[in-house]
């Protein structure tokens, strides 16, 4: 396995910045991990509501016919399932307050990493001034001793090859200096990076393990709730299993049954006549007319005529019809006055009308017949 002691060196000596930045992506990471898992958790919580409207929606339908007792299993399967994702919610939001502890222990760990290092980012900035520097006296040196042999090999004079000379000594002290420097800060340098890659490994080693195990808590919570829901399932086929088209038509027969009793039979009777008319009774025709004047005129003539061979037997006429006495049809005349009706003589009796002009009698068919007739049957009979 690679590690940082041997992989962040370079010319720019710019492992140490790479490292220092990489653990600040740490929280970076852990914090995008927090997002992402209340992102997950917003969306379970969303699909459970989901799920239990559509489990109270399955009470709606339709409750009539041999179908109605499926949708309990619907609803309760349902049921089951939104509860499952409310669970997941459940745990995902305390995951999502692990992952927010790790988060704020991360900056603390961070913090004193940085304090730590502090001399490893000091030798690295003193190496890479000190590698410019060299860089720019081994520069300097290279053009003094050039300067010094071109006027050699020019013919210049002693005081220009003397002067030439100091300049390249000068030149070269300095460019031996920068040398001393770079390989003493080169050892401090390698000393320190070292042991500071190997922190910033062990801080990442330690990091990813974490967020390793907090993936994993979230690979176990979702399995467990997805075999939970599989549970469901199975338990909902296992139900849709029993309920057989059998007990289906039974439950609907016992909930909704009108009775077991069929129609009884029933024979022809013969009448029997015999009977039938042994039951009648004779019905009596009541008069029409005004009893209390009848009552009195039957009074009287009971008072006047004590015996049976006093009686005056009404006359009949051709129809069958009695003439009134004359007392009668006095009565009746008087009546009619009352109600406004004219009288007109007809076959032995008398008929009133109503409606008709004076002295004029009805017709027969005539359409202004409108009023009463009555026909004198017997003696006191209107």
């Amino acid at each position: 396995m690679a590690s940082f002691v041997e992989s962040f060196w370079g010319e720019r000596n710019n492992g140490f910045d790479v490292l220092y930045h990489n653990m600040k992506h740490g929280h970076l990471s852990t914090k995008d991990l927090a997002d992402f898992i209340r992102e997950r958790a917003t969306i379970e919580e969303v699909y459970s509501r989901s799920m239990t409207k559509l489990a109270k929606s399955a009470s709606n339908y339709t409750q009539l016919g041999t179908f109605a007792p499926v949708w309990d299993v619907f609803k309760i399967s349902t049921e089951k399932v939104a509860s499952c994702h409310l669970e997941l919610v459940r745990k995902l939001q305390e995951l999502i307050k692990e992952v927010q502890k790790y988060g704020d222990e991360q900056i603390k760990a961070h913090k004193k990493t940085k304090e730590e290092v502090s001399g490893t980012l000091e030798a690295v900035q003193n190496i890479q001034s000190i590698i410019q520097a060299l860089q720019k006296s081994k520069e300097n040196y290279n053009t003094k001793c050039v300067e010094q042999e071109r006027s050699k090999k020019e013919g210049a004079t002693q005081r220009e090859i003397d002067k030439a000379a100091i300049k390249s000594k000068k030149a070269t002290d300095t460019y031996k200096l920068y040398v001393e420097k770079y390989a003493a800060a080169k050892s401090d340098f390698e000393k320190k990076m070292t042991e500071t890659a190997q922190k910033f490994q062990d801080i990442e080693e330690m990091h990813l393990l974490h967020m390793k195990e907090i993936v994993e808590s979230l690979s176990n919570t979702v399995k467990e709730i997805h075999l939970q829901i599989g549970q469901v399932h199975e338990e909902f086929i296992n139900n849709m299993a029993n309920t057989t088209v059998e007990s289906l038509i039974q439950k609907f027969a016992e909930s909704k049954g009108t009775g077991k009793e069929r129609p009884g039979l029933i024979e022809f009777e013969e009448c029997n006549t015999a009977s039938a008319v042994e039951g009648i009774k004779p019905r009596k025709r009541k008069a029409f007319g005004l009893s209390g004047i009848i009552k009195k005129e039957k009074d009287a003539e009971s008072v006047e005529c004590p015996d049976a061979d006093s009686v005056n037997i009404p006359d009949v006429d051709d129809e069958g019809y009695s003439i009134k006495p004359e007392a009668s049809q006095n009565i009746l005349s008087a009546i009619a006055n009352m109600l406004g009706w004219d009288c007109h003589g007809r076959s032995g009796g008398r008929a009133w009308q109503r409606g008709l002009g004076a002295g004029r009698a009805p017709d027969a068919g005539d359409e202004a017949w409108v009023g009463w007739m009555f026909w004198v049957q017997g003696d006191g009979a209107w």
